[in-house]
């Protein structure tokens, strides 16, 4: 089975600093303690974890490297990259509301794998009084106007936030219509009682409506509980149902899900959950999709 990887990171905290993995005290993080990935995760890493699956290419997601430095992610991986035995793009790191956005998006864009933009914007609980217009919100006027060099250069945005942020995506998407919108991790459906589904499924219907945003299937593994295909069964095909085929990758978030399950594990789980469909929707779902949304042939 041909499988395009539409997320996955490499570090090395020994020479590289990524503020989350590198200082002593943990984050909150939705699988919890992260220990177990503390550790520099390469591109001979990578090989080992995939054995068995046939990579025809990549799409390297930034780590969340130093924020002072972004465009640093991008040269390092563009060396490290040469020695994976397939092509690796690159959805890069840039805080939309920096004084200087246009300077970095530009020197992100020398170097040829450059695809995207990933930030995750401000995200506040879900039981907090919702507010509009925050700094570093979606709403954020000037956060907007960062958005709005994306594309100028090309770049589609891959947005991280909880599914109850979604309306904004939508809206967002709404007033650029020409910049493709990536939800990653399947909206983060964290709450898996029937009340946190329905929200969840609400939210993402919504975003649906907006043509121009697509959703990458990963990120499903639930703090202390193993990657299991009957916890995420409904989530896919829930997912499926409402983006339709077309617009949905699935992708491994390695090594940040190793936390949860093996690689093999969930490629084949997600194999598992649609083994009904035609190999036709099949291939788009593993590899043509991802490939078109990120211009693998541009």
């Amino acid at each position: 089975m041909k499988f395009l990887d539409a997320h996955h990171h490499f570090w090395d905290i020994d020479s590289n600093y990524h503020p989350w993995l590198c200082d002593e005290l943990q984050i909150p993080f939705r699988y919890g303690n992260y220990d177990a990935i503390r550790t520099n995760y390469l591109p001979i890493d990578y090989a080992d974890d995939t054995v068995g699956v046939e990579v025809v290419g990549s799409v390297h997601i930034e780590a969340e490297w130093n924020p002072d430095d972004p465009v640093g992610e991008t040269r390092w991986l563009a060396d490290i990259t040469q020695a994976c035995n397939h092509p690796v793009v690159f959805v890069v790191q840039a805080r939309l509301d920096q004084e200087d956005i246009e300077d970095v998006l530009s020197a992100h864009s020398v170097y040829r794998q450059t695809r995207g933009i990933r930030q995750k914007p401000l995200a506040t609980e879900q039981t907090s009084p919702r507010q509009r217009g925050l700094p570093g919100s979606m709403d954020d006027p000037k956060w907007r106007d960062g958005y709005a060099y994306l594309d100028r250069f090309g770049y589609s945005f891959d947005l991280q936030i909880p599914y109850w942020h979604l309306d904004q995506a939508a809206e967002l998407a709404a007033d650029f219509p020409e910049t493709t919108l990536v939800i990653n991790h399947t909206g983060l459906p964290s709450n898996r009682n029937d009340v946190g589904i329905s929200a969840w499924s609400d939210a993402i219907e919504k975003v649906a409506l907006q043509p121009n945003v697509m959703i990458k299937i990963s990120g499903l593994g639930r703090i202390n509980q193993p990657w299991a295909i009957e916890s995420n069964r409904g989530i896919v095909l829930r997912t499926l149902d409402i983006f339709g085929i077309d617009r949905c990758m699935f992708a491994s978030n390695f090594p940040v899900d190793r936390l949860c399950g093996d690689l093999g594990t969930i490629i084949q789980g997600f194999r598992e959950i649609v083994t009904t469909l035609p190999e036709k929707k099949i291939s788009a779902l593993f590899h043509e999709n991802a490939a078109r949304i990120y211009r693998f042939n541009q």
